[in-house]
């Protein structure tokens, strides 16, 4: 077991060298502002949609201090996560790859859920690189509060991937025994220890940003990671007392204020401490809004559909990037994913990549503005181990697919709607000026069409045939409703 006392113990460094940059004329640093590697903290929220804050078109969700993160940093507007579901897109984050890559493809849940077979035996492989992995190498310490959802074993738990510390959820909020009583009771978990079943959720957002501001109080003068997984605002939704019912828009909108609310405490802290000029924030999430949950749900705003598709309202989502002391304020619409964002981190904490392939392409020189445009110009979309579509430039080809579609019967106040099953053919969208996939241009551009056809299934095929496996485990089984032996 990770022994916590030991990081609790180091004194606290106050950082007085302030960074000053422009994005043309950069002043001259110390030797000691050099050796100082950024502080990083990742706020990955559950289900939150493109459309679900003010700074990205919301009227109806007030989320000031996000905002000021916003006007302070980066606001990015073609940012993509590379799966519309849970697990998938935490395993592109913290690996740099596509979920396929490295064998995770599908959401995690404990044994004895039927749609789950025997997929509960499987976890991230330990013998892939994360980015806490990488930053260790540079003296980082390392946490993650609140959802993990990358195998819920003792085997596949925060630990076995480079966390010094952990505490939270192994899976999502809604995996619980009032769900399905085939579900184990919910557990908090503190390393390797379940330490509460079936706690108070409306807690949740309160209690992770509290131990995340604990735990960056506790450093010595090594850099820290922190990675903040909000299980919020995945249904069910709850926010605290001090929240619940303030917002005129109704409790999703209670949840997200609280989230800002959060975010504030976190920056207020960094300010007090003098540690804002030098640590990385960013502000993102895991994919797009769950709609069939209707006023439970956020919202994609212009985008089409959500979570569980490869339209963009699933996974086009709200990224914010601070970081005061070296990249200037803005907003871009350079095309950037989230397995983007290990290999640009592991750039600014000069740690090494990891030595087997991965996908992402380092951010730096656009983030730092040295340059207007991504080095991304390409990505694959998948559901599961099923090509859906391929963005190239601007364009973005599906190829015939189903997908679940909002119909008539959405949900209301927690009950979750129906889907219909909606079926989409050979299509083109031009994303520069159809981010809404509204108009469909395959007959208009035929030798296009062929082209991104052949790129696609050339690169399908190359990234299956380099993907790796999760780790599985081959012990027995738990009873039903039971999480560990």
């Amino acid at each position: 077991m990770i022994n916590f006392n030991s990081i609790l113990s180091k004194s606290f460094l106050i950082w007085t060298g302030v960074f000053l940059f422009s994005c043309s004329d950069q002043e001259t640093k110390t030797a000691e502002e050099q050796a100082q590697a950024p502080n990083i903290i990742i706020i990955y929220n559950d289900d939150l949609g493109y459309g679900d804050l003010s700074s990205y078109g919301s009227t109806t969700i007030n989320t000031p201090n996000i905002d000021q993160l916003a006007e302070e940093g980066i606001k990015l507007t073609e940012f993509y996560v590379a799966s519309p579901v849970c697990s998938p897109s935490r395993a592109a984050l913290l690996t740099g790859s596509y979920p396929l890559r490295v064998g995770i493809p599908y959401v995690l849940a404990p044994h004895g859920i039927s749609w789950v077979g025997e997929k509960w035996r499987h976890g991230l492989h330990p013998d892939e690189a994360t980015l806490p992995e990488q930053l260790k190498s540079k003296g980082y310490s390392t946490a993650i509060f609140g959802k993990w959802h990358l195998g819920h074993l003792p085997e596949h738990l925060p630990g076995q991937h480079g966390f010094d510390y952990y505490y939270g959820i192994p899976y999502s909020n809604d995996m619980r025994p009032e769900t399905s009583a085939k579900y184990p009771p919910l557990p908090i978990i503190e390393n390797d220890r379940i330490v509460e079943e079936n706690p108070d959720q409306s807690k949740f957002t309160s209690e992770f940003a509290n131990k995340t501001i604990a735990f960056i109080d506790q450093q010595g003068s090594d850099p820290f990671f922190v990675y903040l997984a909000n299980p919020m605002p995945h249904v069910p939704l709850y926010a605290s007392d001090a929240f619940e019912g303030k917002s005129p828009s109704g409790l999703y909108a209670d949840v997200i204020q609280e989230i800002d609310h959060s975010v504030g405490q976190i920056m207020t802290f960094l300010d007090q401490k003098g540690l804002r000029e030098n640590t990385i924030v960013i502000f993102t999430s895991d994919n797009g809004p769950w709609l069939s949950y209707g006023n439970h749900a956020g919202s994609a705003g212009s985008l089409r559909e959500g979570k569980h598709t490869t339209m963009e309202g699933g996974q086009r989502v709200p990224c914010i990037i601070s970081w005061p002391g070296r990249i200037p304020k803005g907003e871009s619409a350079a095309f950037v994913t989230n397995m983007d964002l290990m290999p640009t981190l592991l750039d600014w904490a000069d740690a090494p990549l990891p030595s087997k392939p991965i996908d992402g392409i380092s951010m730096q020189s656009l983030f730092e503005g040295k340059t207007a445009k991504s080095g991304r110009t390409e990505m694959l979309f998948y559901s599961g181990n099923e090509l859906q579509a391929f963005r190239s430039g601007s364009w973005k080809l599906h190829q015939p697919h189903e997908y679940k579609m909002i119909g008539d019967r959405v949900g209301n106040d927690g009950e979750r709607g129906k889907y219909e099953k909606g079926q989409i053919g050979w299509s083109l969208y031009d994303l520069s000026t159809d981010p809404g996939e509204t108009t469909n241009l395959a007959l208009q551009h035929p030798e296009l069409m062929d082209t991104l056809k052949l790129k696609m299934l050339q690169q399908d095929s190359l990234l299956k045939a380099g993907s790796r496996k999760p780790f599985v485990f081959e012990g027995a089984a738990p009873k039903t409703g039971q999480l560990w032996h």
